[in-house]
């Protein structure tokens, strides 16, 4: 499939992340489980890497610009930059300026071994760099063949937005796609990222499908994981009653479906993803070669319209303002009766 509808980068049904690449962190994959992984899922079929200049501090970009060589070509291949590689970043190396992509995707592009990005994400907004200063910078970089396509990750709706615009109407390169974290546990992206994607034609890369863990129902009896490994950092917990029944509502249908719960979470994504406008690509991120099969496993997984229909109720959010309101006011705004939305006159006694 195609990413999105704006490009022609051809991308597999997953994205394999490569958060995990390397042990600077602490945990993470070894090198050699690492080229496991990635070979496993290049015989399964997997073309799309996503991989950013700071996971493990560069190590992850290094051991994959070792694996790739000669087939370098058989795969698109995603970095980010933001946040700096190393604990040594500072203000000239870290954030969105034109500065800092520049430095920082010549620095991928010699960790990753390669003469280019297919696509180069924006990782997170800085909150200051203005929004026609990056897209602009990502043209440069497409016109200088650094780069194939570009995307905002962790971006907020109205600036992707605007960022698509100002490249339409500035004729710069367009945006391919967005990247934002999305599972049972963390569906937000429902109220203004996924609608706008779809309807500007963008892809969407959606991390974090298992909740860092939590998705797994490991955390029920054991902490061992991201969630010691990491510190918690961008780890979902369950820290509320409404999580409390997701995980319960999960592990029931695990259990009738008679799949792993972690296999259930990334089945019910593959059914949204496969139902979406554009596409949607669940980024994966194994730590070892048996957690990919699991992961390769749930594309088979076909869990009943029922499970579905459970695990959407269970997991909604509120949509909020002004999405509710205007679904209430639908009949109206199409030309049903307004009486029922008139206000009333109090009755005085």
């Amino acid at each position: 499939m195609t990413f999105g509808r704006r490009c022609g980068l051809r991308v597999s049904a997953y994205a394999l992340g490569t958060v995990n690449f390397g042990t600077s962190w602490g945990g993470g994959t070894e090198r050699g489980e690492a080229l496991k992984i990635l070979d496993r899922f290049a015989e399964a079929g997997g073309t799309f890497l996503d991989t950013a200049d700071c996971y493990n501090d560069g190590e992850a970009e290094t051991l994959l610009g070792e694996f790739l060589g000669s087939r370098r070509d058989q795969f698109a291949l995603a970095s980010k930059y933001s946040y700096g590689t190393g604990p040594e970043a500072g203000v000239q190396t870290t954030g969105n300026s034109r500065a800092n992509m520049i430095r920082s995707v010549e620095a991928s592009l010699r960790r990753l071994d390669t003469d280019h990005i297919d696509l180069y994400w924006v990782h997170f907004p800085d909150t200051v760099t203005p929004v026609d200063e990056i897209v602009a910078a990502l043209d440069d970089l497409v016109r200088a063949g650094k780069i194939r396509y570009a995307g905002l990750s962790n971006f907020p709706a109205w600036q992707t937005s605007r960022a698509v615009t100002l490249a339409e109407l500035r004729g710069w390169s367009p945006l391919a796609g967005i990247q934002t974290e999305y599972s049972l546990v963390e569906r937000t992206a429902d109220r203004e990222l996924l609608p706008m994607a779809d309807a500007l034609g963008l892809g969407v890369a959606l991390w974090g499908p298992l909740g860092g863990g939590l998705l797994t129902g490991k955390y029920r009896h054991s902490s061992e994981g991201r969630l010691t490994d990491w510190g918690g950092r961008i780890m979902r917990t369950e820290s509320d009653s409404r999580r409390t029944a997701l995980v319960d509502e999960l592990l029931a249908v695990a259990d009738e479906a008679g799949a792993p719960p972690a296999q259930v979470a990334v089945g019910w994504l593959n059914a949204r993803a496969g139902a979406a406008g554009t596409a949607h690509i669940p980024v994966i991120g194994p730590r070892t070669a048996e957690q990919l099969d699991g992961y390769l496993a749930a594309l088979d997984l076909k869990l009943s319209d029922e499970h579905l229909e459970r695990l959407d109720a269970v997991s909604a959010v509120p949509l909020g303002s002004p999405h509710e309101i205007v679904q209430a006011s639908r009949g109206v705004l199409l030309g049903g009766d307004p009486a029922r939305f008139r206000p009333t006159t109090p009755t005085v006694a």
